[in-house]
C-alpha cells in the first residue's frame, strides 16, 4: 500500500497518518477560497445559500426524528431547550420519555437503590448513549436546571437524579479515558468548586481533584502538538497517539476540561495552562488541514466524501470548542488568534461547499439508506459546525445553549 493510500484509509477511519513527501504540487494550505468553488445550484441563477444557515437547517431537520436519540443530543447542541422533535415535542422530553431506563430494586431494598440509565443502542442498531453521560451532559448544556423534572416511562425523574447517578458510577480511571470527556462535562456543569460526593463503593471523591487531574491528562494528551509548535514544525502526523486517541479529536475533552473554568476560582489559579493548550487548538488548524487537503487530492472518488465529513467534524468542532472557551471562561482572542478562527471559519465553509456541491446535504436520506454509520457522522458533524459557526458569527444563527444550569 502507498503512503497516500495508507493516509487516505486513515484519515477516513479518523486514524491519521503522516501527509506523503511527494504530495501532488496543486495541493495546498490554506485551501482555495470559497468563492471559487463549482456549486451545484438549483434552478441555476439562484445563489448558493448562507453556509450558517444551510449547516442549522440540516441539522434540525435531520436530527429531529423521535426514533433517534442520539440525533435528538445534536439538536439539543445546536438549539438548547428550543430544539424538538419533529412532531413538536421538545427534544429532551422524548430522550427522557423514551430512553431513560432503570434497574427495578429488589423487592426488600428501597426505591432508591434502582439504577438509571441509557442504552448505549437500541435493538435495531440506533445509537442513544454510545459515549457514558452523553445525554446527561446534552441536557445539561442544553440549560436544564438540576432539580427540572421529567416524566419517565414509569413516572417523574429529576435530572439531579441522573447527577447523582452519574456519581454513583464514578471511577477515577474514566478521567484519562478517551471516552471519559461527556462525563466529566456533565459532572462540571453540575457541580461547584469544593464540593464532594460519594461513588456506589463507599468512596468520597473531591471533583476539585477529579478536574485538576482532567487538566493534567489533557496536556499530556497535547505535549506531542506542544512541542513541535514550539519547535516551528509545520505539522503533526496523526497515528491515534494522544489526543488522537480521543473521539473527535479530543475537542469534547478539552470542552469538558476548560469549561470548569467558568468558576472564577478555577480561572484564577488555570489561566496560563488553559490559554496555552488554546494555541495548541489553532497550531492544530494548519496542522490537520494539511493533512487532510493532501489526502483530498489523491483520494479515489469512493474516499471523498469520507475525508470531507472527517473535514467537517474537525473543523465544525474546532469553532465549537474555541467559541465556548470563549464564553466558558471570558478568553479574549488576541488579533492573530481571532485572525485564525477566522481562516477556521473560512476552512468549514470550503468544506461545507464542497460537500453541497457533491451533493451530501441533498442526498442525505440516500446516504442513510446506502451507508448509515457515515450518514450519521454527517448529521452529527453538522450539529457541531453549525453551533460552532454560531458561536463565532453576528448575529448568531441559532438560540445559544446555556453555559451553566441553573440550580
Amino acid at each position: 500500500m502507498t503512503m497516500t493510500a495508507i493516509l487516505l484509509v486513515s484519515l477516513t477511519l479518523g486514524l491519521g497518518a503522516a501527509a506523503p513527501a511527494g504530495a501532488r504540487a496543486e495541493v495546498t494550505w490554506p485551501a482555495v477560497a470559497p468563492s471559487t468553488v463549482q456549486l451545484r445550484a438549483p434552478g441555476s441563477a439562484a445563489p448558493p445559500p448562507d453556509v450558517s444557515s444551510l449547516l442549522a437547517s440540516r441539522c434540525r431537520q435531520w436530527a429531529a426524528s423521535p426514533d433517534n436519540p442520539w440525533a435528538l443530543a445534536h439538536g439539543l447542541a445546536l438549539d438548547g431547550r428550543d430544539f424538538r422533535t419533529r412532531d413538536g415535542q421538545p427534544a429532551a422530553d422524548a430522550i427522557i420519555a423514551r430512553y431513560l431506563r432503570r434497574t427495578p430494586p429488589p423487592s426488600h431494598s428501597p426505591a432508591a437503590a434502582q439504577r438509571l440509565f441509557f442504552d448505549s443502542r437500541t435493538a435495531n442498531g440506533t445509537p442513544v448513549e454510545p459515549h457514558p453521560a452523553l445525554q446527561l451532559k446534552s441536557l445539561l448544556h442544553a440549560g436544564y436546571p438540576v432539580r427540572h423534572r421529567f416524566n419517565a416511562s414509569w413516572g417523574p425523574v429529576m435530572v439531579q437524579a441522573l447527577v447523582e447517578q452519574l456519581q454513583l458510577d464514578f471511577r477515577p480511571s474514566l478521567v484519562a479515558h478517551p471516552e471519559g470527556a461527556w462525563a466529566l462535562d456533565a459532572l462540571s456543569l453540575a457541580m461547584e468548586p469544593g464540593a464532594t460526593f460519594r461513588t456506589s463503593e463507599g468512596k468520597t471523591v473531591h471533583i476539585d481533584t477529579v478536574m485538576r487531574n482532567a487538566l493534567a491528562t489533557l496536556e499530556a494528551a497535547q505535549a506531542e502538538l506542544s512541542a513541535a509548535m514550539r519547535a516551528g514544525r509545520t505539522q503533526v502526523p496523526k497515528r491515534k497517539q494522544g489526543i488522537y486517541a480521543h473521539p473527535c479529536g479530543g475537542l469534547h475533552y478539552f470542552q469538558a476540561v476548560a469549561g470548569w473554568a467558568r468558576h472564577a476560582s478555577v480561572r484564577k489559579a488555570w489561566r496560563k495552562r488553559l490559554d496555552a493548550q488554546v494555541d495548541v487548538l489553532l497550531y492544530r488548524l494548519d496542522s490537520e488541514g494539511r493533512q487532510y487537503e493532501a489526502a483530498l487530492a489523491d483520494a479515489p472518488f469512493a474516499h471523498r466524501l469520507p475525508l470531507l465529513v472527517q473535514m467537517l467534524k474537525f473543523q465544525g468542532h474546532l469553532l465549537e470548542t474555541l467559541g465556548r472557551y470563549r464564553d466558558d471562561t471570558r478568553w479574549r482572542p488576541t488579533k492573530a488568534q481571532q485572525q485564525t478562527v477566522e481562516r477556521a471559519r473560512t476552512a468549514l465553509e470550503h468544506t461545507v461547499r464542497r460537500l453541497e456541491a457533491g451533493g451530501a446535504f441533498d442526498a442525505w436520506p440516500a446516504l442513510a439508506e446506502r451507508q448509515p454509520q457515515l450518514a450519521l457522522d454527517l448529521l452529527g458533524d453538522t450539529c457541531h459546525a453549525a453551533r460552532g459557526e454560531a458561536l463565532w458569527r453576528t448575529p448568531a444563527v441559532s438560540a445559544p445553549a446555556a453555559q451553566a444550569p441553573a440550580r
